[in-house]
């Protein structure tokens, strides 16, 4: 049996070397490094395949999450929902800009933005909500626009972890993860569905005016050289990157599907064991599966990853301590009874290896493998 990854990009990437090889030499070969041709083929495709006005490439998955408060328009002290169990670049942002988050609960089936914790947050200084669609696939987002609409919100979704995933009203319109609030944000980050060689990310609107001033803050404020009408961030994504997704955007939905499948695997092989909780999929979402993240319950879920471990088979906590207890974002403002279904996942979640390149045998073993412990 070959190794097993928790991320598989090398095999990912022998099956398309030679198209990834030639894209990166045509880009040196150019020596149009930034902002050049394979950026803007790219911007274009992504938004043909997104079903959006407008993509803006940027250098990350944080940045665009940064840009795509400032375009707002955000001011200190503006308090901006999001989410307790997530990873800190979602917060981290909010606080860097000097505004006041404020995290709340998930459900916990889901992991995504628990509805009344949300309607419970909101205050007069509440600006805007950022929901995660955690792991791949989308938040209550029909749900969470109504809120927001009621109070005249605004909508940043982050799509870091559910790019390609589907999301359906209860119309029967069926919009991309990313582009149904007033903004979107995702991230190219390697290990990402839609990953690239290095960093990078994006930031989605259908509002126009929105994207043009987020046009100029990515590149120093500027919409002509060397002339500054906004005060801006240097965050582009560079042209070899660029070039690279070029080559892996159309086979996203494949890379989601080969995904969907490992992860119907490990349900199937999971199912009915009375410590294990498998990933509740939603009505309302696709699920692209960035992460395959299991609840161990009634056993010893830090027991289990160090045997899977032992066995070489990489596993890992997302994530280990919420953000209300990260000591960077500790606030007098938070209650312990508030979080009760984060502070229980962080004891209890466990995901496995995902990716695009698993072969059955390689399944079979992993999931024997926590069978055998679990007895």
């Amino acid at each position: 049996m070959k190794k097993i990854q928790m991320v598989d990009l090398k095999g990912q990437y022998e099956k398309i070397k030679s198209e990834i090889d030639s894209s990166i030499i045509n880009v040196i070969e150019s020596t149009a490094y930034i902002n050049g041709p394979e950026v803007h083929g790219f911007q274009k495709e992504l938004e043909d395949y997104l079903g959006v006005k407008n993509v803006i490439p940027c250098a990350n998955g944080t940045d665009a999450l940064q840009i795509a408060m400032m375009g707002l328009g955000l001011e200190q002290g503006d308090e901006v929902i999001t989410v307790d169990f997530t990873f800190a670049a979602t917060v981290e942002v909010i606080a860097l800009l000097k505004l006041t988050p404020v995290l709340i609960d998930v459900e916990k089936d889901t992991f995504n933005m628990d509805l009344d914790a949300l309607k419970k947050a909101i205050t007069p200084k509440t600006k805007a909500i950022v929901p995660v669609h955690l792991f791949g696939q989308c938040a209550n987002m029909e749900e969470i626009l109504k809120i927001a609409k009621e109070h005249n919100l605004y909508v940043i979704e982050d799509t870091a972890q559910a790019i390609g995933a589907d999301y359906t009203f209860s119309d029967g319109t069926v919009k991309k993860a990313g582009t149904m609030g007033h903004v979107g944000t995702t991230s190219f980050f390697p290990s990402k569905n839609l990953g690239c060689y290095g960093d990078g990310g994006a930031i989605f609107t259908n509002d126009d005016d929105l994207a043009n001033t987020i046009r100029g803050m990515v590149n120093h404020g500027m919409y002509r050289r060397y002339y500054h009408d906004v005060v801006g961030v240097n965050s582009r994504l560079d042209s070899i990157q660029a070039a690279i997704l070029r080559i892996k955007l159309p086979l996203l939905d494949g890379f989601c599907d080969a995904r969907r499948s490992a992860a119907e695997f490990y349900s199937n092989a999971l199912a009915n064991h009375p410590n294990i909780a498998t990933p509740v999929i939603s009505d309302f979402s696709t699920h692209v599966f960035h992460q395959y993240t299991l609840q161990i319950v009634n056993a010893d879920r830090d027991a289990l990853h160090k045997h899977l471990l032992d066995n070489n088979i990489p596993n890992a906590i997302y994530y280990p301590v919420p953000l209300h207890s990260q000591k960077a974002y500790e606030d007098e403002r938070y209650n312990e009874d508030d979080f009760k279904v984060t502070n229980k996942l962080i004891g209890t979640v466990l995901s496995l290896p995902m990716h695009t390149e698993f072969d059955e045998e390689q399944l079979a073993f992993i999931t024997k493998t926590i069978l055998d412990f679990l007895k």
